[in-house]
């Protein structure tokens, strides 16, 4: 007779163990730490303080908010933990890329570091794998196991060694933004916001396939550069590489971007990895110039690097010029990106931790 509320009582305790797991500080905006500080009833200009050790100074331990009485910071510690994560692992490229691997709460993400002569890119994760299965891509070939938190996108920024190098931040990486579009317009504010990293939104780029309604909430809420995967003009071509063409069709998506200034502050950028035979004929060509004439925006060509199981070949040097350049003739502004850090399975379509996490695993 005492079986059930024995177990009542043990379920209990194990509610109340979760329940005490103390939150993470990393990734919390201003207005969250706020409502933080009075909840605990911390002075209101401590949720400042926190942001400036968090984002500015980078600390590690609560201990290290030096400015803040060792009360409250007691207190803060006793619910609280700042919930930097550093890679697990790290490998680099001939070509100086570096891929970072991190856990995460669904699992595991990469992170490629992509140093240049005047610049530093950061190409960050925001999913751990991808619903979106593009034929062409690794990750979606992984499938999708969580989104990514705020504070989990943000620490692929704060734990690299090279942050301080940094200039730009591309969401290329693991999954589509859009698909996680709260905590990554978080993460887009404490960038550059005055609290946290004070970036330019010049220096930010997300890229998305076209998920029609994250995309529609990021142009209003973000002045952070857009770019789109498109990888072909035609939209039973296109569906064939990319199934969401079916629920978001590209002239659709074009439709919406025509209601936005990409002239100034913001640009516009669309990427399309050649394939040949696939998507690299003047056919394609002309098509391309017919859609996006009268866009301010750019083309990004990108080349092709197989991946198992995928019967597609990537288009050669001749070929890309010769696309590159009856664009540029057609005022369509067209430049081939270099492919960076291959060898280490670092370049665009090739992030995959399906292997890493079953190493982890065993």
């Amino acid at each position: 007779m005492f079986i059930i509320p024995f177990l009542l009582f043990r379920c209990f305790l194990i509610f109340e163990k979760n329940s005490m797991q103390p939150d993470i500080l990393l990734g919390k905006t201003l207005h969250e730490i706020q409502l933080i500080c009075s909840e605990f009833g911390l002075p209101s200009y401590t949720a400042k303080q926190i942001c400036e050790w968090l984002y500015q100074k980078r600390i590690v331990d609560i201990d290290q908010m030096t400015n803040i009485s060792q009360k409250n910071r007691l207190l803060l510690k006793q619910n609280f933990v700042v919930g930097r994560n550093m890679a697990h692992e790290v490998q680099e490229s001939v070509d100086g890329t570096k891929k970072y691997l991190f856990k995460v709460s669904a699992g595991y993400i990469e992170t490629v570091y992509i140093p240049e002569e005047e610049r530093a890119t950061l190409c960050v994760s925001s999913q751990v794998g991808c619903k979106m299965n593009c034929l062409f891509c690794m990750t979606g070939k992984q499938g999708f196991s969580g989104n990514l938190s705020t504070g989990e996108i943000i620490n692929q920024i704060l734990s690299i060694p090279e942050f301080d190098n940094l200039t730009n931040i591309v969401f290329m990486g693991m999954g589509e933004p859009f698909d996680n579009t709260l905590p990554m317009l978080h993460a887009l504010e404490i960038l550059t916001s005055f609290y946290g990293f004070a970036w330019s939104p010049r220096r930010i780029t997300v890229s998305s396939i076209g998920l029609i309604p994250g995309m529609k909430v990021f142009l209003e809420e973000s002045k952070c550069h857009l770019a789109i995967s498109l990888h072909n003009p035609f939209s039973k071509e296109r569906e064939l590489l990319m199934p969401t063409e079916k629920a978001y069709k590209f002239e659709t998506i074009l439709q919406l971007l025509k209601m936005y200034d990409f002239k100034h502050q913001r640009r516009v950028s669309f990427e399309y990895i050649l394939f040949e035979g696939v998507n690299d004929t003047m056919r394609h060509a002309r098509e391309l110039v017919r859609l996006l004439s009268g866009i301010e925006c750019r083309v990004n060509l990108i080349a092709f690097h197989p991946i198992p199981g995928v019967d597609l070949k990537g288009t050669d040097a001749a070929q890309m010029i010769k696309f590159r350049d009856y664009l540029t003739e057609n005022k369509i502004v067209t430049t081939i990106r270099k492919s960076r850090g291959e060898d280490i399975l670092a370049a665009c379509g090739m992030l995959s931790t399906s292997k890493s996490s079953e190493e982890k695993n065993n």
